[in-house]
């Protein structure tokens, strides 16, 4: 782990903030000429008379009536701002706080930082007896797979160990046993974009959705057959309550997955015709310390170690007790790719919690904050001129301004590791999942396409996208669209539209605005995606 050295907690570091970086001046002072409703003068080069009328003419679509726009566009090198509406105004930001997140964790925890995933023995061993508990603890890995747990049973097995005679105790107690963040939607309860926040847990795929399962429903052979459910990964931790009908071929394809509130009964009801193609719904789980308790049981019992005692779980590893086995997770610098390309809340939650323990030895929400906060200070934005209450952006709580975005999207441009973040970024147009993401069919034939890399955020009445593209004459601009308060089942073709504005404006001329419904998807449907992130939208690959 590699942490930056700081004079204090709370004070910028030497050179950082505004008053240190006078380069971040010209954007300062233009932002607040926006706020008081000023005139930026006419530039040599022209550019500035055309861009602000082709922007003001995109959010002047009837989407955005009503609405609220904090919008800003400055050049990445100089600061100098190009576009400012409302720079000043704290809307929520959405997934856009990945942004503060992501850079906060790669200066405090370091590109290299890595999750572990310990197998301790507490007890004697008598040849391949364990007299004692045997321990699975955890650091917070949200890339912690089945096929992970199944590599540690089989360490164990190596070492010799047959039999277990006391607990299979799991220790989660690196992070605290706050589950959710606060004020998330009681309705998200059981999507897995919303799951439990712990120590120890395990993901059902490589998009590492920690904490839940995914649930696949197939039709019965018949009409009147019970449909078929399986869990991935098998366990006996979640149970599916299977309530659903199989109706003949052609009848209607309706089938309802959710789980129950506080427990982990997954209930199948609906109907599903007969050679249909089913249903697949990723679930979150209710206490994901106790599944991976119960994938890990499994895969000792399948190496042929049996336990003899019950699980236990919240209840830390003595000091004493040996390291049987070691998982040790992807360095951070590669596993912002999935947290930020796919948008992964959860990704975000347990880096908040690990920067917390990292810096106050307190693994929960207020110290990790605490330590986001540090760093953007550190950098010269006014840390009380925002509010973030989780690490995501879930939370309608959470406020932000473009103009703080702006100045975070410039900040981190003279960071060792910004390459690395930059890299995560989604692309625009781009079909690769891991390099487009959430942006992977969005701006496709406009001049952003392959140019943008944004980070997305979509909750319901608030979408963003702020990061970087370069414009006709090579320049490369930073942005920050925020868009609160909207009616429209999506308002992300007008943020498409500024940004392929923006990459086809340069130095000179007249700009035009893109029109919002130029900006289309690679199959040449319209971009929004609705109140949800599009990777969220699973089986759909956005």
């Amino acid at each position: 782990m590699s942490r930056s050295v700081r004079t204090t907690a709370n004070s910028p570091r030497p050179g950082s903030g505004l008053l240190g970086r006078s380069r971040a001046w010209p954007l300062v002072l233009a932002l607040v000429a926006a706020a008081l409703g000023w005139s930026a003068p006419a530039g040599a080069d022209g550019d500035r008379t055309g861009l602000p009328e082709a922007i003001d003419t995109v959010l002047g679509d009837s989407r955005m009536e009503g609405g609220a726009a904090s919008v800003v566009v400055a050049d990445a090198a100089t600061g100098d701002v190009l576009y400012g509406r409302q720079p000043a105004s704290r809307l929520m930001p959405a997934s856009n706080t990945k942004l503060a997140t992501s850079a906060a964790a790669m200066d405090v925890l370091g590109p290299g930082y890595r999750f572990t995933t310990d197998v301790l023995a507490d007890g004697r061993r008598h040849g391949s007896v364990l007299a004692g508990d045997l321990y699975l603890r955890g650091t917070g890995d949200p890339t912690l797979l089945a096929r992970d747990c199944d590599r540690l049973a089989a360490a164990v097995a190596g070492a010799g160990i047959e039999r277990v005679t006391g607990r299979l105790v799991a220790d989660d107690t690196r992070f605290d046993d706050r589950r959710l963040g606060r004020s998330w939607a009681a309705d998200d309860e059981s999507a897995y974009y919303s799951a439990p926040i712990s120590a120890l847990s395990v993901a059902p795929d490589t998009d590492y959705d920690t904490g839940s399962v995914i649930v696949r429903v197939e039709p019965g052979a018949e009409a009147g057959r019970r449909p078929r459910a399986t869990v991935t990964p098998p366990n006996d931790h979640v149970r599916v309550d299977v309530r659903a009908t199989t109706v003949a071929e052609g009848g209607e394809d309706a089938l309802t997955i959710e789980r129950e509130h506080g427990g982990n009964t997954v209930t199948v009801s609906g109907t599903t015709p007969v050679g249909g193609s089913g249903a697949k719904e990723w679930i979150s789980v209710w206490e994901p310390t106790g599944y991976a308790a119960a994938v890990f049981r499994d895969a000792l019992a399948a190496h042929g170690v049996r336990v003899t005692g019950p699980t236990r779980t919240g209840r830390a590893a003595p000091a004493t007790a040996r390291r049987l086995a070691s998982h040790a997770s992807m360095p951070l610098k590669d596993l912002l790719v999935p947290f930020m390309k796919l948008s992964n809340n959860m990704h975000a939650e347990v880096l908040t919690k690990a920067m917390g323990y990292e810096t106050a030895g307190e693994g929960g929400w207020p110290a990790g904050l605490a330590a986001i906060g540090a760093y953007l200070k550190g950098v010269g934005i006014d840390t009380g001129g925002l509010r973030q209450v989780d690490g995501s952006g879930l939370s309608r709580m959470d406020n932000f301004t473009a103009g703080q975005f702006a100045e975070l999207l410039r900040a981190v441009r003279d960071e060792p590791w910004y390459a690395d973040w930059y890299r995560s970024l989604p692309v625009a147009c781009d079909p690769e999942r891991m390099t487009g993401g959430t942006l992977r069919s969005r701006m496709c034939g406009t001049p952003a396409a392959l140019n943008a890399r944004a980070k997305t955020g979509s909750l319901t009445g608030a979408s963003a996208l702020s990061g970087y593209v370069t414009d006709a004459g090579g320049r490369e601009l930073v942005f920050s669209i925020v868009l609160n308060n909207y009616l429209a089942a999506s308002v992300k073709p007008l943020e498409d539209a500024i940004v392929a504005t923006l990459a086809s404006s340069g130095d000179g001329g007249t700009v035009t605005a893109v029109r919002p419904g130029a900006a289309r998807t690679a199959a040449g449907t319209a971009s929004g995606d609705g109140d949800a992130e599009c990777s969220w939208r699973k089986p759909a690959r956005c």
